[in-house]
C-alpha cells in the first residue's frame, strides 16, 4: 500500500514532559494536516536527551496520562515516539512506543546503551534485551533507538523478523567535519541508513531531534530512504523541520524481485555459525 510518512524533527526542552508533549501535539496536528498516515518522532522527544539525575523525574509508565493522550491522538495517525520508560520494578528504560488505532502495539527498549565520548546513557539507564518486529498497518515493522542501527545484528535480526519498515528514533549530536566540510556525523548516519536499506532491501525512516543541551547541538537531517537505498526525503540541518515522504508500496516488491537478498538469506546456517562461535568464545 501507499503511504505517506511525517519525520517529526523537532526541539524537546531538557526535562520539560508538559511543554514536550504540547510541541508533540502541535507536530501532530501539522502531519494530519499535510496527510501523513505515521509520523515519527525522535528519541527522549518527550523528555530531551542529557537528562542524567532527572531520569527518575520524567520517567512515565505505560498506563500514564500523557500515553493515554497519546492513545487517543493514534486513532487519527500512527505515531512512533521516543521517551523515559519506568517499569514496575522502578527500572528506567530509553523506550520507543509504537501507538496505532488508540492501543500501543509495541514498546521497544533500547539495546546498546552508549558510554563512550560525550555519551553516559548506561548510568542512568537499564538495557533493554530484545529486538522484535510487529505488524501494523503499513505491514510489518521493527524500531531501532539510535546507537543500536550501529550494531550490524539489530537491524539484521528485525529483518529475518519480517521487517519491511525499520524506523529509527535519534538524537544524534553534532560531530567532527566531513570531507566536504559538512558534519562528520550526518554523513556517517547517511551511509548507515543507505547501506542498511540496501542490503535488508527494506525502507528505513530516520528521524533525528534539533536543538542544544548544555552546549551540545543535535544536527537533525531526518530522512526516508527506499529499498534500493536511495534518499526519498531528507529534513534540513541543524533546523526544526516536519519532512514528508511519500511511499510507493510497489517499490519493495521491486526491489526484492530485482535484488533478492531476503529470499535467499540463509539463516540456519547464520543461526548455527553463531552458535558455534559463541562455544568457542573465550568470555
Amino acid at each position: 500500500m501507499d503511504f505517506t510518512v511525517a519525520l517529526a524533527q523537532i526541539k524537546p526542552k531538557l526535562g520539560c514532559l508538559d511543554d514536550n508533549l504540547a510541541l508533540v501535539e502541535a507536530a501532530i496536528e501539522k502531519g494530519i494536516a499535510a496527510g501523513a498516515d505515521l509520523i515519527v518522532f525522535p528519541e527522549l522527544a518527550l523528555t530531551g536527551y542529557f537528562l542524567k539525575d532527572l531520569v527518575p523525574e520524567v520517567a512515565l509508565r505505560l498506563d500514564a496520562p500523557q500515553i493515554e493522550k497519546l492513545k487517543t491522538l493514534s486513532k487519527r495517525i500512527s505515531i512512533a515516539i521516543g521517551l523515559v520508560e519506568v517499569s514496575s520494578d522502578f527500572r528506567f528504560f530509553n523506550s520507543a512506543l509504537y501507538l496505532e488505532e488508540g492501543e500501543i502495539r509495541h514498546v521497544h527498549r533500547k539495546v546498546y546503551l552508549p558510554t563512550y565520548g560525550l555519551f553516559d546513557e548506561q548510568r542512568y539507564m537499564a538495557r533493554g534485551e530484545r529486538f522484535r518486529a510487529f505488524d501494523t498497518r503499513f505491514g510489518r515493522v521493527g524500531m531501532l533507538i539510535c546507537e543500536d542501527m550501529w550494531h550490524l545484528s539489530a537491524p539484521y535480526v528485525l529483518a529475518m523478523d519480517g521487517a519491511m519498515t525499520l524506523l529509527c528514533l535519534s538524537s544524534s549530536p553534532g560531530r567532527g567535519v566531513s570531507g566536504t566540510e559538512g558534519l562528520g556525523s550526518a554523513a556517517a548516519w547517511q551511509k548507515l541508513t543507505a547501506t542498511t536499506a540496501m542490503f535488508l532491501n527494506c525502507r528505513v525512516f530516520y528521524c533525528n531531534r534539533v536543538g542544544y543541551e548544555d552546549g551540545i547541538n543535535f544536527w537533525g537531517g531526518s530522512e526516508a530512504i527506499s529499498p534500493s537505498g536511495e534518499v526519498t526525503a531528507r529534513g534540513a540541518i541543524l533546523e526544526e523541520d516536519l519532512v514528508l515522504a511519500k511511499v510507493d508500496g510497489g517499490a519493495l516488491r521491486r526491489e526484492r524481485i530485482f535484488s533478492p537478498m531476503m529470499r535467499d538469506e540463509n539463516l540456519a546456517i547464520t543461526v548455527k555459525e553463531l552458535k558455534r562461535i559463541d562455544r568457542e568464545k573465550e568470555y
